[in-house]
């Protein structure tokens, strides 16, 4: 029995959404990553912005504005850093540890967060620094003050969804899975960098 494909139109627009995301992912696997981080990056900085001003409106605070410049920032590292980096991290993973490899899960976790994770929070702390105009002694005094307690916190949030991600996702999914994670994460650096 042959089975009919719905025609993109009459399909529904999360459905329509999906198919065109998809299509992009395969015509451009880089840029459409990057794009994609570079929004969601965004997203979790206005995340962090809203939840930190309902915070202080709780406690009698006023609240200030949205910071568009702040939210502009984490959508330029999403794109010029989180989507290439990641794209070019998971395939080269993909190559250096295949799953035939007996060992390839623990391998590929300890590879991800052993390394991958401390260079790439550091690389987060200096590309920032850089966004934001700060000089050098400003950037050694974030990374006294908060870099370890974040990469802490890194370890302890990551580790299960990178489990899943670099072990069960298929490649070509790993960036947009794990930037839905940092949606979430990206809000929390915004507030533990303060």
């Amino acid at each position: 029995m042959p089975v009919e494909s719905l025609p993109v139109r009459g399909a529904p627009l999360h459905f329509r959404l999906l198919q065109q995301y998809l299509l992009l992912l395969k015509k451009y696997p880089i840029l459409t990553k990057s794009v994609t981080s570079g929004i969601l990056s965004a997203l979790g900085n206005l995340l962090s912005q809203i939840v930190e001003a309902r915070k202080r409106s709780k406690n009698g605070d006023t609240t200030s504005e949205i910071d568009a410049a702040g939210a502009t920032r984490y959508a330029i590292y999403g794109l010029l850093v989180t989507g290439p980096v990641s794209h070019y991290f998971y395939q080269l993973m993909e190559a250096w540890m295949p799953s035939t490899d007996p060992y390839c899960i623990i391998k590929r976790l300890l590879l991800d967060r052993l390394i991958f994770a401390p260079g790439f929070l550091l690389l987060f702390y200096f590309v920032m620094n850089i966004l934001e105009a700060k000089g050098w002694d400003d950037f050694e005094k974030k990374m006294r003050r908060s870099y370890w307690t974040a990469l802490k916190m890194n370890w302890k949030v990551w580790t299960p969804f990178q489990f899943i991600n670099i072990n069960f996702v298929p490649v070509q999914f790993r960036v947009l899975f794990a930037n839905m994670i940092a949606l979430f994460w990206y809000a929390y650096l915004a507030s533990v960098r303060k």
